[in-house]
């Protein structure tokens, strides 16, 4: 079989299985583990699937830049973050992150709210300034431009000083096994800081990014409270969340 067919190949079980297991695809195409992990690396270096141990599983789209994820299911981050800013009660403490979903979450905080807003986006920070009763603390440190966040030691400072009722936390990849993934490995380390300093959070998860991974793990689902998702996410993404037990809420 030419190095092209098996190719072809290994992208149609990850598409159909949602994740590929280098042993059981050597035997199949009767080909060493060696040669299909070749293949892996070249398909991973080509942006078509993320490399784990002993396989594969399917990239996340949500990996382009600020710009580029602005276009990706627009009308289902609007609902998460619609379904997200139902959830902040008065008085409360909250934790956004940086990123498009997040962005709608804050767009959708009602103005009258009393409520603290921390956020580590300048992005998050400028949608609140007309909420004249949301107090906005907005974590300092390295700007890392993709996502438009701060990162870095200043921040993790920073944020182990807080104690948040809610964080709602935007992600990469969302896979039932692997847990919750990013594409930085700063903003993988900020993120785990805000998760830990709040009692709840929740993941806004377009469906783009359920079933996918990518290269750095924040936390594992045993340390969320629910992924929030759309309405018409495709039950074959979100079962084996529901599987585990997590709380899944359609937006």
């Amino acid at each position: 079989m030419l190095t092209t067919q098996r190719k072809q190949q290994i992208l149609a079980i990850l598409k159909r299985e949602g994740q590929v297991v280098a042993k059981d695809v050597a035997e199949a195409m009767e080909v060493s583990e060696d040669t299909i992990r070749r293949d892996l690396r070249e398909l991973a270096q080509e942006g078509l699937l993320q490399r784990v141990h002993g396989g594969a599983l399917p990239t996340s789209p949500a990996m382009a830049d600020f710009a580029g994820r602005e276009t990706l299911t627009a009308q289902g981050k609007v609902a998460i973050g619609q379904a997200a800013a139902g959830m902040v009660r008065a008085g409360q403490v909250v934790i956004l992150d940086g990123g498009t979903t997040a962005r709608q979450v804050a767009r959708h905080i009602p103005l009258e709210l009393k409520a603290t807003v921390v956020s580590h986006s300048p992005t998050i920070a400028l949608e609140l300034v007309n909420h004249t009763e949301i107090e906005v603390i907005l974590i300092g440190g390295r700007m890392f431009k993709h996502s438009v966040v701060a990162v870095g030691a200043a921040a993790i400072e920073v944020i182990a000083g807080i104690h948040a009722d809610l964080f709602f936390m935007g992600v990469t990849g969302v896979h039932a096994k692997t847990g919750l993934t990013t594409g930085d490995f700063e903003e993988a380390a900020v993120k785990r800081a805000l998760c830990r300093a709040a009692a709840e959070t929740f993941v806004l998860a377009s469906s783009e990014k359920l079933g996918a991974a990518s290269p750095f793990a924040v936390v594992g689902l045993d340390e969320v409270s629910g992924i929030i998702t759309e309405r018409s996410a495709d039950k074959v993404l979100t079962k084996p969340f529901e599987k585990r037990g997590i709380t899944l809420i359609r937006a």
